[in-house]
């Protein structure tokens, strides 16, 4: 028998739905980025990073909530790739800065067609996508503040 007001009823709880929507998001991404040989994490970091290079493993990992063991083996894989160069800061060599090489510049121009598509496979408007996104971050910054 199942109690109605059981506080850990898994449609009770907010959790499920987001990492639910998350898993099923990235698996869209999937076959999208694997034309550009990307997994859905090195898309984040190329995203920041056409947005603004170059930029250090720690910002990168304090805008995508990474810790440095999470993102340096990505970073090295995105660097095989040659889309990527890490540099090491002349005055602080415990800081490590992550540059767009030409071919991590150039694959912007491939990239920019994957909101669309994926706008398109969720049929979501661009409202309702802006309105989601907004309602997320404010959830996002409140779980930063708790």
């Amino acid at each position: 028998m199942r109690k109605t007001n059981d506080v850990l009823l898994l449609e009770e709880q907010l959790c499920f739905p987001l990492y639910a929507a998350s898993n099923l998001i990235t698996r869209l991404y999937r076959p999208l980025l694997a034309k550009l040989g990307l997994t859905y994490p090195q898309y984040l970091v190329m995203m920041l990073l056409w947005e603004a290079a170059p930029q250090s493993v720690s910002d990168l990992g304090k805008a995508l909530h990474l810790d440095s063991g999470t993102l340096t083996p990505l970073l090295k894989r995105l660097e095989i790739s040659g889309l990527v160069l890490r540099r090491r800061d002349d005055e602080d060599e415990r800081r490590v800065f992550i540059l767009l090489t030409e071919k991590g510049s150039l694959l912007r121009a491939s990239a920019e067609s994957i909101p669309k598509e994926l706008q398109s496979a969720i049929q979501c408007s661009p409202k309702e996508i802006s309105e989601l996104r907004d309602r997320v971050n404010a959830l996002i910054s409140r779980l930063q503040s708790a």
